[in-house]
Formats: structure tokens, C-alpha cells, sequence
């Protein structure tokens, strides 16, 4: 077997949207990569809805690492440089059902995605967003080797080995973005399963998926600001839940496709092998009227996917000369659409990192412990969050005042990564800010003690009686009024509202104490000496900046 002459400084397995993004970053910065991709591209892929804190990630990478393009699929203002074939996403909406019953309105959430300052957010088609960030990243300098799968890693103390088919690779450091079947997790024995979450799922894209609100109750019946077409529906029910993601939902759609995947606790509903995927979906939909209305006229555009338990984890994420990136490291859910959050506040550390050791020469696994810390503490969040939004669901009550939590958990970390961004002298500052994050709460220590409070409630409650299930429904909405910093927006739901408001700027976000800013510790963790304003000209700049004329004059000029 050859091996080759030329020496990378980076390796990276896979150019899914973690790997290609850092293949892009480092060859920008001048650094030799090599990227191995067993598949070839374009190739079905999910992960497909978009959060405010992943678009605010992208922002963040394309700015402090100088790769402009790593931004495009941060709002619907891209779609003259990305194309049209991507959905649009101007909410996250659950609907709660129980088997039998038609879906009952006052039983729903429509969490409003701002549309200022950056536009809405979108619903990638990955077969064509991986697609561009891998060409992207051979623009910018990166060798990249599709249908080539590696076969065998051999790390020794002054480099790195990496055999092919073919041919020996070498690198001073390698990168695991491979996923689930991380060749470097299996060969090092880091795989673990010992998660709290607990489901498997069945997925594909179909065509012919009418809007919920065409075959349900209309939009007029909810009294949502948008058609539940128009962003991420969440179907969720005792033990599970069913996204439909569309990417036919605006005007200017050419993608006639819709995601759709059922994820079920396998505890509660257990893989039947006697039916095919397609066989065991439609007849678990069936118990649910308005569901079942929904799906009657779809068609797969491919076999249907069918998982065994999606959660599993590792016990490091680095070691000397390695690193495993987000899914290549573990996995808990689709829920909430994390994964890509993670994926690329990874992606800025191991980043930093990297270049900080070509300088240095210290590619011990010592020197990329931040990766490893804050890695971690994401993949433990996110676990609690899941498992305990599925225990919710059994009761619509207590799902009612635990989506609380995830919403201002959301909130508060989006504005951290924001305000961050804008302030921050540079790179080393932006991540020196955000090293308390723990992927929910924007690194508040009063959130954490909250957030702590109400999932040890609802670890502990008994879903089988209805009176303990009462009594931490009320211990859980007064901890969420003795909180001082909950926006009126939250504090309107748990006053029965199902949805968010679309307009986001109102009078009372300028009052001094109760304001936009806040007071006490929660104004000087989030915006330290900031003031309006300061923070108001940043913000016109930014929707500028951002906005849809400056864009497409960008790309002419």
C-alpha cells in the first residue's frame, strides 16, 4: 500500500455540515486539510430545522474565521445565493393529541421565530446545503476525497496515520466528523449508551403532505400569528412526537419534498419487525384522527429509515492528536433541533484550538480540553431536556409549564450569543464570554439553579396520579413567578396563550427595570456596561447588514 509523500496538517473524517464547515475555516486560515467522505455527494441526509442560537453560530464562524459563505444558511434573506429548493421556518409549533380525539386547539404552541433583525429562519435540504459547504470548502484550499471510506486509524505520538483503500494518508491531527459509526469512537472504545432519553425513530421525505391546517382546525381556529405549515410542526403525544418539515412552505419554493419522522420510546412502543417501516407508521398514526387525515394522500419519495435507540454518547471527545466532532461524539434527539447548535459551537472551539496548536505544537488532548468540557455539558443538557419534555407529554398540563423552561433556556442563550458576538474585541474574547455555556440558559447561574429545580420536579413526579401530577404543576408555576427575569411573552403563556407574538418590539422593552436590558445580575451577565444606546445603532446595523439588499448587492458587486 502507497502512502503518500505530502504531510496534512489536518485530517477530517465526513463533509456533512460539521465536517466541511471546519475543512472551511482551516483551509481559509491557511492550514493544509485533507477530507475523507465514504459517500459521494449530493446524499440523503436529515437534520434539517434551523434554530436562532445555530444561525447566530453561523454568523459568529463566518465572521471571526473570515468565511462569509459559512452564514448562507442563516435566514431566508440567503435564498439568491443558496437557491430556492430550502423550506422557510418562522415558528416551532406542538400540537398536543391524545388517541382518538381530534386535536384540541387549546392544546398547542406556536413559539414565533423574530424576523428582525436577520430574517426568518429556514428548513435545509441537506443533500443540497452539504453539498455546497463541501464545494466550498475545496474553493477555499481543502483536498477532498469522496467514495474514499477509511479503513483503519493508527495515531502515534508524532502524527497521524490514516489508511484507505488505497493508500496511507499522515497528519499532525485528525478530526472525527464521521457520526454515528465513528471509526475513532469504536477503535478507541469511548462508545456509551448510559443516557436518560430513550427513542428510536422512522423518517423519510414525501411529497403530497398537505398543511395541518387544510385537513385540522384553521389557523383562525388557533389563533396562531402563522399556518403551522409556515414552520416546524411538532405532532406529540404520550411517549412520542412527529415532525413535518416542509420545503414547499413559501413563495418562491421549487422543493415539493416534506421531511417527516416519528420518533417513539421503544419502552412504550416497541419495534414491531413484522412490519416494514411504511406499515408500522401509518398504522401507529391511525389512533390519531386528525394525524391520520394529514397523511392519507402522501407518497415516500424513498424507503422509509427505521432506527433502533438513537441515544449514545461517548466517555471522552478528545485525545492526543484526535477529536471527535458533535455526532461523531454522541446523539440524543431530533427534538428542539440541537444537534446542529452543537455541531457548530464545536466546530468554533476545536477550530481555535487547532490553530492554536500549529503555532504551539501541543496537540495533546490536555490542550483541547475545552472542546471535551463544553462538549459534554451540551450533551447533558440536552438529554434532561429530552427525556423530560417526553415524560410531559403524558399529561398536556405539565408539558404547558415545561416548555417554559426550554423557551426561556432558548431565549437566554441566543441573546448571550448575540450580544457576545457584537461586543467581543475578537475571537479569543467571544470564546473567553461564552465558556460557562451549557447549550441552554446562555450560561445565567440563576437559570441553572432554576432549570435544575424543575427537572428534578418533574424526574420526580408520578405520571400515573393525576393529583401528583396537580401539585408539581404548581410547584413549577411558582418557581417561574418567584424567577424576576421571565419575559411578559413567557409569563402570557402560562396565562393560557398558545403563541408568541409575531411582533417582537413593544413599549415595555424600554422600561429601565423590567426592560429589554433588565437589571441587577441578569443586565451585567448579558450586556455588562451596554446600554440602548449602544445596542440599538448595532442592531439597525446588523438588519443592514444582513438584510436582503446589502446581500444581493454583495453578490454583484
Amino acid at each position: 500500500m502507497n502512502t503518500t509523500e505530502r504531510y496534512y496538517d489536518v485530517a477530517i473524517i465526513g463533509t456533512g455540515i460539521g465536517g466541511s464547515t471546519l475543512a472551511s475555516i482551516l483551509a481559509r486560515q491557511g492550514l493544509s486539510v485533507i477530507v475523507f467522505e465514504g459517500a459521494t455527494h449530493p446524499r440523503f441526509t436529515i437534520g434539517e430545522s434551523m434554530i436562532l442560537e445555530t444561525s447566530e453560530a453561523m454568523r459568529a464562524l463566518a465572521e471571526f474565521y473570515d468565511v462569509p459563505e459559512l452564514a448562507y444558511f442563516s435566514s431566508e434573506n440567503y435564498y439568491n445565493l443558496i437557491g430556492t429548493s430550502h423550506g422557510v421556518k418562522r415558528h416551532f409549533s406542538f400540537l398536543h393529541h391524545s388517541p382518538g380525539e381530534s386535536q384540541n386547539t387549546r392544546k398547542s404552541l406556536q413559539a414565533v421565530i423574530p424576523k428582525l433583525p436577520y430574517g426568518h429562519e429556514l428548513h435545509i435540504h441537506r443533500q443540497d446545503s452539504d453539498y455546497l459547504l463541501t464545494s466550498i470548502a475545496i474553493s477555499y484550499g481543502a483536498e477532498v476525497l469522496q467514495g474514499t471510506p477509511v479503513r483503519d486509524i493508527n495515531i502515534k505520538s508524532n502524527g497521524v496515520e490514516i489508511q484507505t483503500d488505497s493508500q496511507v494518508y499522515r497528519a499532525e491531527y485528525i478530526v472525527d466528523a464521521g457520526g454515528m459509526k465513528s471509526l475513532l469512537a469504536e477503535k478507541c472504545g469511548l462508545r456509551h449508551r448510559n443516557l436518560q432519553a430513550h427513542t428510536r425513530a422512522l423518517y423519510t421525505h414525501m411529497v403530497n403532505v398537505p398543511c395541518f391546517n387544510d385537513v385540522g382546525p384553521g389557523r383562525a381556529q388557533y389563533g396562531h400569528p402563522f399556518r403551522v405549515s409556515e414552520g416546524t410542526l411538532h405532532h406529540i403525544f404520550k411517549g412520542g412526537w412527529l415532525w413535518v418539515i416542509p420545503f414547499n412552505n413559501h413563495s418562491r419554493a421549487t422543493n415539493p419534498l416534506c421531511s417527516v419522522g416519528l420518533q417513539l420510546d421503544p419502552r412504550i412502543y416497541p419495534l414491531n419487525a413484522d412490519f416494514t417501516p411504511e406499515q408500522e407508521f401509518y398504522a401507529f398514526i391511525d389512533q390519531f384522527p386528525d394525524i391520520r387525515k394529514q397523511f392519507k394522500q402522501a407518497r415516500p419519495v424513498r424507503a422509509w429509515m427505521r432506527t433502533e435507540r438513537l441515544q449514545y454518547s461517548s466517555h471522552h471527545v478528545v485525545g492526543d492528536r484526535f477529536a471527535l466532532l458533535a455526532h461523531a461524539m454522541g446523539f440524543i434527539d431530533p427534538l428542539y433541533s440541537k444537534g446542529m447548535y452543537v455541531t457548530h459551537m464545536s466546530v468554533m472551539i476545536v477550530a481555535d484550538l487547532i490553530l492554536k496548536a500549529k503555532q504551539t505544537g501541543d496537540y495533546s488532548a490536555s490542550a483541547f480540553a475545552p472542546l471535551e468540557q463544553i462538549t459534554l455539558r451540551y450533551m447533558g443538557m440536552h438529554d434532561r431536556l429530552v427525556a423530560n419534555s417526553f415524560k410531559s407529554w403524558h399529561h398536556h398540563e405539565l408539558w404547558s409549564v415545561y416548555a417554559i423552561l426550554w423557551l426561556l433556556g432558548a431565549y437566554l442563550e441566543y441573546l448571550k450569543l448575540t450580544v457576545t458576538r457584537l461586543s467581543a474585541r475578537d475571537r479569543t474574547d467571544y470564546l473567553a464570554q461564552l465558556a460557562g455555556l451549557k447549550l441552554a440558559g446562555g450560561g445565567f447561574a440563576p437559570f441553572f439553579e432554576l432549570q435544575e429545580k424543575v427537572d428534578t420536579l418533574i424526574e420526580q413526579v408520578n405520571i400515573e396520579d393525576k393529583a401528583d401530577v396537580d401539585r408539581i404543576v404548581l410547584k413549577i408555576r411558582n418557581l417561574y413567578a418567584a424567577y424576576p427575569w421571565m419575559p411578559s411573552a413567557f409569563r402570557d403563556l402560562l396565562d393560557g396563550k398558545t403563541f408568541l407574538p409575531n411582533n417582537k418590539l413593544r413599549v415595555n422593552l424600554l422600561n429601565s427595570s423590567d426592560g429589554f436590558l433588565g437589571e441587577g445580575v441578569y443586565r451585567q451577565h448579558f450586556f455588562a456596561d451596554t446600554t440602548l444606546s449602544k445596542l440599538i445603532p448595532k442592531a439597525l446595523y446588523e438588519q443592514f447588514r444582513y438584510g436582503v439588499f446589502n446581500l444581493n448587492w454583495r453578490k454583484h458587486a
